[in-house]
């Protein structure tokens, strides 16, 4: 769950935590991130009929299970999104819903007795701390803890933001215990620090009625917080507005568009007057629960999160709020946060940005946007001609774009391991060039949206030498497909990798019709999977295709054999593109519907095994991959 600002609530659906970053209540204390752990979860005992029934579950050090009060759970669904457990003790059961207010870092909590042959009597201790998500930390400081109305506040430590947990009608006991050696066995999975310790403050005790509710509110705000049944008919209704535009698609879509939404964030724009004032912006978190906001992850799935599900106004302030950024024609790959300089360490995000515009003038007809964002735009050719950052500019000799110096990862093949870069790609890598032509093209297109016919030929005349120069260098007669990378420090590269999916998915005319359907062939022989893409055939000798062990282990297999799911939405576009067959490229999505209910439930996940059975790993709910899969189905659509 997330609540707009970049916080956000996780757990599994047995109720343990098995990952440092799984808690109630995660708030962007500092949006869209300065994300802090408060409330890591709930220790929850119903009494019915003189008998008590632990209904949470927790794993400590050593593989104890204690309690195990999964095992009362009957039912778990998502309601419009929301996360709802059926518990059943005895013959009465008793539902959990939990659910975040927009804009807000509040978590809401709610009980509700379904049915039942008497009153249950709830006893419920939140367990907390007070870290930075991606941490742990151990028990040795004691929190300040004070009753307040309806509950309990807690002070960390001096300085701390102070925040709270309520529950209106109970009786609030404070008693300030530990609870030692908490096991994530996932983060030991990965090779991290996997204990540690939280503080119950006190608890709560209160009666639910048949149809009664009980409502536990964690909240960082200092304000007043909207009543429980105020704020849950709220979430409703805006769920509600978010699936008005897919009313008609296939049930998978429907939950791919609340994900959707669960990436796009607010946060302040660039103090573009310099007065110290900050225009309304937005962008899009990369991918939950860890990632932040990445140009290059953003301007991939922009058009995809919005233009279809009835966000286009977001599209617009996402553009806008990173076009303040731009430098020496280029975006930064992480907006600044907490004081820092951005980073434009990428060789793809403005070129993703370019397309995203284009998408985004297509989707909408927002000539207002385009004339706005136009002399950026053009700065950025001019930029990528004369030569940038990083060795990034265009190869006189060819017109193609070279990129990359020694120890810096500049495409979306990024894993490095110390100083080593593990897909280094420097020379002129095959997507980074699909996506300098389309840009052409799209420069040429909008050069005539705003009135200028000479530069719409010259960005043409230059595309036109893109496209000759990129068939005759990048074709591998040898291998029936594209080389991954031409004039790099060993000469060309032949891995056959998922990049050159774009010379096909993006522009219809980058390739000659044979040499596009071998493309085609060639990665749907080697590398497609119902999940998404291998990222290195299994053929190739460094094919990784597990993603497991230490953090150096599974960055050398993260674009080593490793899948990928955004790849799914181009590799659909492209096989339509080569044979024309819509059911067939819209069969290739729908089987990602599956997935939804495996890992991060009701969304897709970062990466899966190279090998069957193609395990879900890395992030439970990435941007991209949502944003890829809708932007192609509805791409796939029959014309209106």
């Amino acid at each position: 769950m997330t609540n707009g600002l970049g916080g956000y609530a996780s757990g599994s659906v047995p109720g343990a935590a098995t990952r440092r970053y799984h808690g109630l209540l995660v708030a962007a204390l500092e949006p869209p991130l300065g994300r802090i752990l408060l409330v890591a979860g709930l220790e929850v005992d119903a009494e019915y009929h003189g008998q008590t029934y632990a209904l949470g579950s927790h794993e400590y050090a050593g593989g104890t299970v204690h309690p195990d009060g999964c095992r009362h759970t009957e039912g778990f669904t998502l309601i419009g999104g929301m996360p709802v457990w059926t518990f059943a003790i005895g013959d009465a059961r008793l539902t959990k819903s939990i659910w975040m207010e927009h804009g807000s870092n509040t978590t809401f909590v709610r009980f509700r007795l379904e049915s039942a042959s008497g009153p249950v009597r709830l006893r419920i201790s939140p367990l907390c701390t007070y870290r930075d998500h991606h941490g742990h930390v151990r028990g040795n400081w004691q929190p300040a803890v004070t009753a307040v109305a309806d509950g309990i506040r807690i002070d960390a430590y001096p300085g701390a933001h102070p925040y709270h947990v309520l529950c209106a009608r109970a009786t609030c006991e404070l008693h300030g215990d530990w609870y030692w050696n908490f096991h994530h066995r996932l983060e030991a999975e990965r090779g991290l620090e996997s204990t540690e310790d939280l503080y119950c403050p006190g608890g709560f005790t209160v009666e639910c009625g048949v149809g009664g509710t009980v409502n536990l509110i964690c909240t960082a705000e200092v304000g007043a917080i909207r009543a429980p049944a105020i704020a849950l008919s709220a979430d409703q209704h805006r769920r509600a507005g978010l699936l008005l535009p897919v009313v008609r698609e296939p049930g998978w879509v429907r939950q791919l568009t609340l994900a959707a939404d669960q990436f796009m964030v607010s946060r302040p724009g660039a103090d573009t007057d310099g007065a110290g004032t900050d225009r309304p912006g937005a962008t899009v978190m990369a991918g939950y629960p860890w990632f932040g906001a990445w140009g290059r992850d953003t301007m991939i799935a922009l058009p995809g999160l919005t233009l279809h599900t009835g966000r286009a106004d977001l599209a617009g302030c996402v553009l806008r709020t990173f076009s303040d950024y731009l430098s020496e024609g280029m975006l930064p790959n992480r907006l600044p946060e907490n004081g820092s300089a951005p980073e434009y360490n990428t060789a793809d995000a403005t070129l993703w940005y370019v397309h995203a515009v284009e998408a985004c003038w297509r989707g909408t007809g927002d000539a207002e946007l385009v004339r706005e964002l136009w002399p950026g735009l053009m700065e950025i050719i001019d930029w990528h001609l004369q030569g940038t950052r990083y060795g990034i500019g265009a190869d006189p000799a060819d017109g193609l774009l070279r990129a990359g110096v020694p120890g810096v990862q500049l495409t979306w093949m990024d894993a490095k391991v110390g100083d080593r870069v593990v897909t280094p790609r420097i020379g002129k890598p095959v997507e980074i060039n699909a996506l300098w032509h389309y840009a052409l093209v799209v420069m040429a297109s909008l050069a005539g949206q705003v009135g200028s016919a000479e530069l719409a030929r010259r960005y043409q005349m230059l595309a036109n030498r893109v496209r000759y120069s990129f068939r005759a260098r990048f074709w591998y007669a040898a291998g029936g497909f594209l080389h991954d990378v031409v004039d790099g420090p060993g000469g060309d590269d032949s891995s056959l990798r998922p990049n050159q999916i774009f010379a096909v998915s993006l522009s219809p005319d980058l390739l000659d019709d044979r040499q596009a359907a071998a493309v085609v062939a060639a990665c749907r022989r080697e590398l497609l999977t119902p999940m998404g893409l291998r990222s290195l055939a299994p053929s190739d000798a460094r094919y990784r295709g597990r993603y497991l062990g230490t953090p150096a282990e599974r960055a050398g297999a993260y674009h080593q054999g490793t899948v990928w799911s955004w790849l799914l939405g181009p590799f659909a576009l492209a096989h339509f593109r080569v044979h024309g067959n819509r059911p067939e490229a819209q069969a290739l999505l729908a089987a990602i519907g599956g997935h939804l209910a495996e890992a991060g439930i009701g969304s897709i996940s970062e990466i899966f095994d190279g090998d069957a059975p193609h395990r879900p790993r890395g992030c439970v709910a990435q941007a991209w991959s949502v944003a890829e899969v809708l932007r192609a189905w509805f791409e796939l659509k029959e014309p209106a």
